[in-house]
């Protein structure tokens, strides 16, 4: 059965006006209900009822609208799905938008929320929760439907996983296996774990189990000894139950694939095949069993964290958030853009103007950029101690041919190092001014020199620094996000999180929404 189109009325009744004057601060839930009706209209309805198709027997049909409204609210208010169905009972702001006023239960229930987010994530509804923002902007008097100026940003955003050390992370993921064929036989986890020979692995706390001197090295040593010893026999021993569903060992090949893991990454062996940690961070470590998506990272050299980056595409003109994405921490920014550039084809927008930090500048949307896209960055500073830098140097892109202080010419190729005749350089009046070599001067020339040139071209004028200026508009955006979503992720895994960033989005575009419409009513 396809689910029904909502309709609720566009009218306020007296009761809902009655609530509507006594809310003072959170005015998001006034404005929700005032354009539920364009957010959600038939159209929008019947794509989102195609997604979620209702099964359930001799129950009234699901609204599909209603439970993506409540989403909405739930990323507004911050709340947990449990707390999100108690608001439906309790919160009369919440019955406003959601059109329950008064009512004793809540629309619908906490499976049918998580069952709702799980197809919004499978099939992008997500997505098209923000484009349809987008849409509603778009309809305001005073749009200009040209080319995007758009300015990019990310933060920080820690996990939601437990991070832990080599042993911890060998152990939970041992246990995490007993625990999968435990339930599947209905036994203890200690059972289990006794009949694999590994019962540290049952204990609530691995370390406590080992009781050792954590300061001794040689106890260290015997503690990824014994927790290696206990992984190879768990192993042994699952590989020897043959009553196991396939389901089960299946579940339980995937957790001890993550021990297994976790042993290449973080152990080597010594030339008497005994164990030793591995002398610092491998690529790509794993550091939580749970969330294998979350990585160490760093905003910069002092600042470390835990878990994802969180990025924003801000329209510069409306103040509407356009794109979002999120990145392991420890993935370079810049290679977030292809999943962004995915969302502006389908709001069928091109860029025409980016501002970005220097993080960006390697994106494909740099590298490969029409001459019809502007980047705009602050640049490098070129330095070179007390003698001539880079921009002492004339470069002829039309021959090719670098010219330096004295008037020499060679030619040089981009993403190459030129190096001056040594003979002249050996001579050249300016020579104490140039290098301090007792060969000649080298000049390094960037793949992309034309770029760098333009950027720091730039920033020597007053209309060019005021064009950096801009992008600090995106950092308050991303400061506002962050107040609604905090520091540290809710879900596991980086789609999940993504989903919630972009209802993030979503609920930072209804607020800009809200200001278009007020300044309309103000200018009428």
């Amino acid at each position: 059965m396809r689910p029904p189109i909502w309709n609720p009325p566009i009218e306020l009744s007296a009761s809902e006006q009655n609530v509507a004057s006594r809310i003072r601060k959170a005015k998001l839930f006034l404005f929700l209900r005032n354009i539920r009706h364009q957010l959600f209209d038939e159209e929008f309805q019947v794509e989102l009822a195609t997604l979620f198709k209702d099964s359930t027997v001799g129950k009234c049909p699901l609204v599909p609208a209603q439970i993506a409204l409540a989403i909405i609210l739930q990323a507004y208010t911050g709340v947990s799905d449990d707390e999100a169905i108690e608001a439906m009972q309790m919160d009369r702001r919440w019955q406003l938008v959601l059109d329950c006023l008064d009512a004793e239960q809540a629309p619908f229930g906490k499976g049918t929320l998580v069952r709702f987010r799980a197809v919004l994530i499978a099939k992008g509804g997500d997505r098209r929760l923000v484009e349809k923002t987008i849409e509603i902007a778009k309809k305001t008097p005073g749009y200009s439907e040209g080319s995007l100026r758009a300015a990019l940003d990310s933060s920080p955003l820690w996990g939601a996983a437990r991070v832990e050390d080599t042993y911890n992370l060998l152990g939970h993921a041992l246990k995490k296996s007993l625990e999968i064929i435990a339930k599947s036989t209905q036994q203890d986890v200690g059972t289990i774990a006794t009949q694999a020979g590994a019962e540290i692995v049952a204990a609530s706390s691995l370390k406590k189990a080992l009781d050792l001197d954590w300061d001794d090295p040689s106890a260290r040593e015997h503690a990824l000894t014994t927790i290696l010893q206990a992984l190879h026999q768990v192993e042994s021993w699952i590989e020897s139950q043959s009553d196991l569903t396939q389901k089960t060992a299946e579940s339980v090949k995937s957790s001890l694939a993550s021990a297994k893991e976790i042993e290449k990454q973080d152990i080597e062996r010594r030339d008497d095949g005994s164990p030793k940690l591995r002398q610092g961070v491998a690529p790509n470590r794993r550091i939580a069993i749970e969330d294998p998506d979350m990585k160490h990272g760093r905003k910069s050299r002092s600042k470390k964290f835990d878990g994802y980056k969180r990025h924003i595409l801000k329209d510069l003109d409306t103040g509407m958030v356009r794109a979002v994405g999120v990145t392991p921490a420890n993935v370079a920014e810049a290679s977030v853009t292809e999943g962004l550039a995915i969302d502006l084809a389908s709001q069928k927008v091109e860029l025409g103007e980016l501002h970005i930090d220097r993080a960006y500048l390697t994106s494909h949307w740099v590298k490969e950029r029409s001459a019809s896209l502007t980047i705009i960055c602050k640049s490098w500073r070129v330095r070179n101690g007390k003698y001539f830098d880079k921009t002492a140097f004339n470069l002829d892109w039309n021959e090719s041919v670098i010219r330096c202080p004295n008037g020499i010419s060679i030619p040089f190729t981009a993403g190459k190092t030129v190096r001056f005749p040594q003979k002249q350089c050996q001579i050249c009046p300016l020579r104490t001014q140039c290098t301090a070599s007792s060969k000649c001067r080298s000049v390094s020339i960037h793949p992309d020199e034309p770029l760098l040139q333009e950027l720091r071209e730039r920033q020597t004028t007053v209309i060019g620094r005021q064009k950096l200026r801009e992008r600090v508009s995106v950092e308050h955006s991303l400061a506002h996000i962050g107040q609604w979503q905090g520091t540290q992720a809710r879900y596991l895994g980086l789609r999940k999180n993504l989903f919630d960033m972009r209802r993030m989005a979503v609920v930072h575009n209804l607020h800009v929404l809200a200001r278009m419409f007020q300044n309309q009513q103000i200018s009428a």
